[in-house]
């Protein structure tokens, strides 16, 4: 229990907190109490341990209540270190002044503050977005999840420090790769599917193994398809939801709606900002399932899991927290849309060559302002006044970014110029208003500009010129009455006073009023000064209020421009990852991709567009390389060679060209021709899952089933030893008949790294695949990697020289020289067989399989032939003596 006392003996404010923290039992409740937010019982201990804050008590005595506090000025940065750790967070406000107050403080909990509904800048990540996802299946989910086609689900997530808000219909195998390329800080469900299904459990306990996202049961009827539909609809103010694409109430609606429940319950405020739906379709994007998101290190390290060293980090180059936003999207999200790309492409393609034109823009998008943001907080009635300023100052870049784009001539700049509304009158408000050295808060004063408002101007004279008013006042009493010793004065205790010695008691004035009598002199109270102390006592107070009114008068009115200043700011995203893509291309010599529909694949002299980076200036520059795959050049590639001579760099830097080409980007290479590709699939690497009891092994074939039963002839696929997790001839065979499958009957454009050399008689025998190796330099005892990839196969791994090179102690080394020619000479004497297919002429159909080709054995026909079940001991005896000779005989 958090609240152990006995109710009766609390006082009013804390049966008041009692009350508050019933309705919210799985947050932290911060209680204001003046300056501070107080927290009780076990929250008090919670915060305590988290923020590092001391731990006092209250009602010190029999039952003393543990308290923490916080100060309410410094609460962003406490709210961010809880959420980090794990909790919500629910903020109850007082809702009167407490001088004013009539017993007990009113208070309210303004909002529940949770990792999916964060907006201050101070709780985000600014380049990332942070989405709150909710997601359901059809029906009773009685199919098996994640595994059967045809169960449909239904995923809608939002950014509610930006607005969007996203709805897509999916069948249920993808969910679970959509959640990880969208990385929702925060997942509702329905809480019932997981009581009475377990399969759903299933997916849930993947979902947390795969995901840090915070996953939150709602009830099961906030995900009813009904009630959701009409929350939906309700929201948006629509009688239907055809027009933002939806048909039928698809259970995509249903999260939708239950997301849109939850921000009402956790927000308390309107949601205007989130003033459309966009429906996604899979058919638009490439496709990256979570195995090829890590294993290509898009967005972050397989080491270490830091964004540096991944594909995103190296080619953003935004000068916005927007535009890096936007590019995450574009590289998680890349086009399958052949008109969209050459859009992009042809805007990158003018900034590359318009040097001044890019070099500008990037300038001016250096003083632009979070604009997406400010919006959301300008419209959720949480902007500060440096919000403010931030927007004015962004809207008066606009005219000069408009002007630039309008000296484009390809399409997407054009449209975004007419995007990029300036909204002068807005700018010209937010100057005239607001100080621009106004604080972090509104209600600390000082926020409104002189010669806005007569009255602001006024009492704030008032507070800043009163010595200068009584200076005043007492030199005209002084002439006056002609008593040269008369003093205007004040005290705490009597306020303002007009003091007069008692020599001159006579001679003042009747309507002087007699206040206090003091050694040797008397003191008075005016009218004057009476209505002067009245005022000067409550003007800073009434200053304050006023400001407070006129800011919150003021941002209702830019929030009303909120669908506009949206606009501008998907806009500006937009021209800033044009920009920086047009950057790169120009200062790191990439080239523009050309593509097609065809299923071919050519890069010549590409480069891994991290290690391009990485090793730029290093004593070992990084060596291009050329692929070419699909059509007559063969779909499949065999790539043999040693360790670290750059076979899995090679097929992973493929995998990221084609994706960067299909972002829209230009590549580093000297040029590609690329076939557009539907689906990513990746197999490397080889990280145990030991908490879901899964081995390597295990995991490896896994995800190689979801590629041969995924793959289309339009994917790409990239391999890296395949089979190396199990036996020598389990992996051969396993290897040897995945590659025959791809090119018999996917044949789609594959890269294949393995130590397998056996597998490369696949080239002889099938028409539509190909050897390639890297090449190496022997000398002497020495063994040169050369990073180059050639046609034709290699026979040796070079293991030994690797394990040399590793540090690899020396008599190791020459002990597995001595096994490897022992192990080498007994493998010659005893084989028996040529190699696989070595003596079998390609079949040109394509169709022959790795147990066709192996020679009949006359020991296996003779087993064969032998009824075993009626053979007595000794002559099993006598069949085994036989074999034995025979194999020693030969």
């Amino acid at each position: 229990m958090n609240n152990p006392t006995d109710n009766a003996k609390l006082t009013p404010a804390m049966r008041q907190y009692q009350h508050f923290k019933g309705q919210y039992p799985e947050a932290i409740l911060f209680f204001r109490m003046g300056d501070f937010y107080e927290t009780f019982y076990e929250d008090a201990k919670i915060c305590s341990q988290v923020l590092g804050i001391a731990l006092t008590s209250r009602n010190k005595g029999e039952n003393p209540i543990p308290l923490a506090g916080i100060p309410y000025h410094a609460i962003d940065g406490y709210l961010h270190k809880m959420i980090k750790a794990g909790y919500k967070v629910a903020i109850c406000e007082q809702m009167e002044d407490a001088s004013q107050a009539k017993g007990v403080v009113k208070r309210d909990v303004v909002r529940l503050v949770t990792p999916g509904t964060l907006t201050e800048d101070a709780l985000l990540d600014e380049n990332v977005g942070n989405y709150l996802a909710a997601f359901c299946f059809a029906g009773n989910c009685k199919a098996s999840l994640g595994s059967s086609p045809g169960l449909r689900a239904g995923l809608a997530w939002v950014d509610l420090s930006t607005g969007q808000f996203f709805a897509q219909p999916m069948d249920g195998r993808h969910l679970l790769d959509e959640l990880v390329r969208l990385t929702p800080a925060e997942c509702i469900y329905n809480e019932d599917s997981l009581e009475t299904n377990e399969l759903f459990k299933k997916f849930i306990s993947q979902l947390k193994e795969i995901t840090a996202t915070t996953l939150t049961p709602r009830p099961g009827w906030q995900f009813d398809p009904f009630q959701t539909n009409e929350t939906v609809k309700k929201h948006f103010g629509t009688a239907s939801l055809e027009g933002f694409g939806f048909e039928h109430a698809d259970c995509c609606i249903a999260a939708a709606g239950a997301v849109l429940h939850y921000l009402n319950e956790t927000q308390k405020t309107a949601l205007t900002h989130i003033n459309t739906l966009r429906k996604v379709s899979r058919e638009r994007f490439l496709q990256i399932d979570k195995t090829t998101l890590r294993s290509l290190e898009i967005e972050r390290t397989i080491r270490d899991g830091t964004p540096a060293g991944s594909l995103l980090h190296s080619i953003d180059k935004t000068q916005t927290a927007m535009g890096a936003r936007k590019l995450r999207l574009w590289v998680c999200y890349p086009l399958n849309d052949m008109e969209h790309i050459q859009r992009r492409q042809d805007s990158i393609a003018e900034l590359v060559q318009l040097d001044q034109i890019r070099d500008k823009l990037r300038k001016l998008l250096t003083n632009i302002a979070d604009i997406e943001r400010i919006t959301t907080r300008i419209s959720t009635a949480r902007a500060t006044p440096r919000d403010l300023l931030g927007l004015g100052h962004t809207l008066r870049q606009m005219p000069e970014i408009k002007i630039l784009l309008n000296e484009c001539s390809t399409e997407m700049p054009g449209q975004l110029a007419q995007q990029c509304d300036c909204l002068e009158q807005l700018a010209d408000l937010i100057e005239s208003a607001i100080n621009p050295q106004a604080g972090l808060s509104y209600r600390d004063g000082n926020v409104i500009q002189t010669g806005f408002d007569e009255e602001v101007d006024r009492l704030r004279g008032i507070c800043q010129d009163g010595q200068s008013w009584l200076a005043k006042y007492q030199k005209k009493l002084i002439e006056q009455t002609g008593l040269n010793s008369l003093k205007v004065g004040f005290n705490k205790v009597f306020g303002y006073y007009v003091e007069v010695s008692r020599v001159y008691k006579g001679q003042v004035p009747v309507d002087f009023v007699r206040k206090q009598t003091v050694k040797n002199a008397e003191r008075y109270i005016t009218d004057e000064l009476k209505r002067y102390e009245t005022e000067a006592l409550n003007a800073q107070q009434r200053c304050r209020e006023l400001e407070e009114k006129l800011f919150q008068d003021i941002r209702s009115r830019i929030a009303a421009q909120t669908p506009r200043l949206q606009q501008v700011a998907d806009a500006v995203a937009k021209i800033d990852v044009l920009t920086s893509l047009a950057h790169i291309a120009r200062h790191r010599n990439y080239c523009r991709p050309q593509m097609h529909l065809d299923p071919e694949l050519e890069i010549i002299e590409g480069r891994h567009p991290v290690l391009d980076v990485t090793m730029a200036g290093s004593p070992e520059q990084f060596v291009p390389n050329d692929v070419t795959l699909g059509g007559r050049t063969g779909d499949i590639a065999i790539i043999t060679g040693p360790n670290m001579s750059g076979k899995s760099t090679y097929i992973r830097q493929t995998a990221l060209l084609v994706l960067m080409a299909q972002m829209g980007s230009y590549i580093p290479a000297q040029s590609a021709s690329i076939g557009l590709v539907d689906r990513i699939f990746t197999r490397v690497g080889a990280s145990d899952e030991l908490t879901r009891g899964q081995s390597t092994f295990m995991v490896e074939m896994i995800e190689t089933a979801n590629i041969l039963n995924n793959a289309t002839s339009r994917s790409l696929v990239i391999l890296d030893e395949i089979g190396r997790g199990t036996s020598t001839y389990d992996g051969l065979a396993l290897a040897w008949a995945i590659t025959e499958h791809i090119a018999a009957k996917i044949k789609c454009r594959t890269l294949f790294a393995t130590h397998y050399h056996e597998i490369t008689e696949l080239a002889d025998l099938l028409n539509n695949v190909k050897n390639l190796n890297v090449a190496v330099r022997e000398w002497k005892d020495e063994v040169v990697f050369l990073h180059k990839i050639i046609e034709g196969r290699t026979d040796k791994s070079y293991g030994i020289h690797v394990a040399r090179l590793a540090g690899i102690p020396k008599n190791v080394i020459t002990r597995s020289n001595e096994i490897l020619e022992e192990l080498e000479s007994s493998f010659s004497r005893e084989a028996h067989t040529p190699q696989l297919g070595g003596r079998i002429e390609a079949k040109p159909s394509g169709e022959q399989f790795l147990f066709d080709i192996l020679p009949p054995d006359p020991l296996l026909e003779k087993l064969k032939e032998t009824d075993l079940n009626n053979l007595t001991p000794l002559q099993a005896i006598n069949l085994l003596n036989e074999i034995k000779k025979e194999l020693e005989n030969r």
